[in-house]
């Protein structure tokens, strides 16, 4: 296959599975960036051939990867990963699409059977995308993953396990962002040795994404799923992944309003810290600030804990105190309540490391 011709139009595409149809055979599709391929992409698609008669690989653009992974990814342009994907004996055809999702292409080529790899289940695939296989009659199979080998650790090796002082940071947040405002403002200010390498929120007009954007800081949106109270399997894979990625030292909740769970909640062990606006364990969960006037407290505050599978249950870091006035309202109690927050948050995480905290790749699981 020359330089020039190592992508295929979706119309020839269409033929294809026209001409196998009518043949009673099937054709295979799986998409992916393959920014960097490894003998884990080789035997995955080797596998994925394997269950029908032709297999088409749809490709992310240089853009939709930028989307995907962030400013300094892809490592190699669309035309040379095409151009090597399509060199492999397994590959009948390569389709560059635009976009995060390959929802259109699915919709366009309607594959007789869809392959993705283990790292994911058919609940964690993106769910527009599944709706697409779903509505196309397409069958989804789960291939194994080789292990050890995926582009992320490959990255990783090759930057080697250089140690800093300066810890990297995850801020996850669904509101106003208050809280990331006064990390990057202790950042600036030389008060937190950080770096913020990733921001996400599950929220995509979310004021905090907006302050993230506008401190030039890596921000991503995570389509959180259709329930309004939990986080789709789907996303929670998609944290798992951006965090990976981002080579994340500790992942700070900062007025994230759903529960993580797997994969990050054990991925990130010791690793996961949350600022919570109750002197915990009193006022577990939510609208804590109206519980402490409901209950008579004549003061609350809030802590810094580590997160666990069980709700605002883990180790406290450090706590800060606020009286409760005659006159409080949830509301006026929990804006002096995040004052607090706003110190207490940075102070931590500053300390981190003289706290025996883990770190990645050093004593983190």
């Amino acid at each position: 296959m020359s330089a020039d011709h190592t992508a295929q139009t979706i119309p020839e595409v269409q033929r294809l599975r026209a001409e196998l149809d009518a043949q009673g055979k099937k054709l295979v599709f799986t998409n992916g960036c393959f920014d960097l391929l490894h003998a884990g992409h080789v035997r995955y698609l080797h596998d994925a051939r394997s269950l029908g008669d032709a297999l088409v690989v749809g490709l992310n653009s240089d853009s939709s990867v930028q989307v995907l992974k962030g400013p300094d990814r892809p490592l190699n342009g669309q035309n040379d990963r095409a151009e090597v994907l399509g060199a492999l004996r397994a590959v009948d055809a390569v389709v560059i699409f635009d976009g995060e999702r390959a929802t259109s292409l699915i919709e366009a080529i309607k594959p007789h059977v869809y392959a993705k790899g283990g790292d994911y289940t058919v609940d964690s695939l993106n769910r527009e995308e599944r709706a697409a296989l779903e509505e196309a009659g397409t069958e989804i199979r789960i291939l194994p993953l080789v292990p050890g080998r995926s582009t992320t650790s490959t990255i990783n090796k090759m930057l080697g396990d250089k140690t800093s002082n300066r810890l990297r940071i995850a801020i996850l947040g669904s509101g106003a962002g208050s809280n990331l405002r006064a990390i990057i403002a202790a950042v600036q200010n030389g008060t937190l040795n950080a770096e913020i390498a990733i921001t996400i929120s599950d929220q995509a007009d979310s004021s905090f994404l907006k302050i993230a954007r506008e401190s030039g800081l890596p921000a991503q949106f995570v389509d959180p799923g259709g329930n309004p109270r939990k986080l789709g399997d789907a996303a929670q894979k998609e944290i798992f992944d951006h965090l990976e990625r981002a080579r994340v030292d500790v992942v700070v909740l900062a007025g994230f309003m759903r529960i993580l769970k797997e994969p990050v909640i054990s991925a990130y062990s010791g690793r996961i810290v949350n600022v919570h606006p109750s002197l915990l364990p009193k006022h577990k969960g939510a609208n804590a600030p109206q519980l402490a006037i409901e209950a008579g407290d004549s003061e609350t505050g809030c802590t810094v804990h580590l997160v666990t599978a069980e709700i605002d249950a883990g180790r406290t870091l450090a706590q800060a105190k606020v009286p409760v006035l005659p006159d409080d309202t949830a509301e006026t109690l929990h804006l002096r309540i995040k004052t607090e927050e706003h110190k207490l948050l940075p102070t931590v995480l500053n300390e981190w490391r003289e706290l025996g905290l883990p770190v990645r790749g050093a004593g983190a699981p």
